[in-house]
């Protein structure tokens, strides 16, 4: 088998095994290609899938130095991510073809200082999701849409592609709503009334037919509303409102998770709710909540 097909079955492994996303197989598919090409190269000969089992940790790591180096350098973070997607190739390579490598034991990503999620207080959030109604360049359907998929981020902890992949079929919510996230993983949410009325407002204002199937938000001009849209309507609306670029689409999930737990509610619950197949990616959450507590602390103790 030549690499090439090698990275097609694992490409196809990682859709329809793995169920990762379509921007996650295009990541992967980037990386590895480079990774070949520069192994082509360094070699002067096109490679099988032998041929790859007797990669050298010289080799990768003469690889990951020509990303740090190259037009698009890369940072530290996204050389941890390039290893780590070949890694998953290359374990491919051994658990389904048998040829295993040996020489990438010895290849040490950089080291990372783990980021904190960066939510936004419970006001500013609030601000985001009434911004557009405020908008003297939004047509009135517009502005009820803008506010009803930000009121899924916020009120239901949703990624963009999650809301953004709700259909009319799923309108009006219910009061729970199930939604299908990374991986296939389905889980149960909670609707508020608040964000069941921002849904049920748009519905009645948008101006589109739509058949059971066809998607819930819709963009000015009839199709699918996209992630990008999302993204730049908040850049818009932060800058209306004076917040720090760190109030993107995906601080409102970040500050549904921060706030709830702020609350009262466990981390249990919350891993649940947002769908998180670890417990620890939960629990960095409990690390700003703690951060926040001891900045009020620090602010507010006349003792400092």
């Amino acid at each position: 088998m030549t690499a090439a097909e090698a990275l097609i079955a694992w490409l196809e492994h990682l859709a329809h095994e793995r169920r990762c996303s379509p921007r996650t197989l295009e990541a992967y598919g980037h990386i590895v290609r480079l990774h070949l090409a520069f192994l082509e190269r360094h070699r002067g000969e096109a490679l099988t899938v032998s041929g790859l089992a007797a990669v050298t940790a010289a080799e990768v790591r003469a690889h990951l130095a020509e990303r740090r180096q190259g037009d698009r350098p890369l940072n530290a973070r996204s050389i941890s991510q390039t290893l780590s997607a070949i890694r998953s190739f290359h374990r491919f390579l051994d658990r389904r073809l048998g040829a295993p490598a040996p020489g990438l034991a010895l290849v040490r990503g950089p080291k990372l200082k783990p980021g904190l999620p960066r939510p936004i207080s419970a006001d500013h959030a609030l601000g985001l999701i009434a911004e557009p109604g405020l908008d003297p360049d939004l047509d009135p359907w517009e502005a009820a849409r803008d506010q009803a998929v930000l009121s899924l981020l916020y009120g239901c902890g949703l990624r963009i592609s999650e809301a953004l992949s709700l259909t009319r079929a799923d309108a009006p919510l219910a009061e729970r709503l199930r939604i299908t996230g990374k991986g296939g993983k389905t889980r149960l949410i909670p609707a508020l009334p608040a964000v069941r009325q921002a849904v049920d407002a748009y519905l009645a204002v948008q101006p589109f037919p739509a058949a059971p199937a066809d998607p819930l938000f819709r963009a000015k001009r009839g199709g699918a509303l996209s992630p990008r849209h999302v993204q730049a309507a908040v850049a818009r609306l932060r800058g209306r409102l004076g917040l720090p670029a760190s109030a993107t689409p995906h601080a409102l999930r970040h500050s549904f998770a921060t706030h709830l737990l702020g609350g009262g509610a466990d981390l249990r619950s919350i891993q649940e709710l947002l769908g998180h197949a670890s417990l620890s990616t939960t629990q960095k959450y409990a690390a700003v909540d703690a951060e926040r507590l001891l900045g009020a602390y620090a602010a507010a103790h006349p003792r400092q």
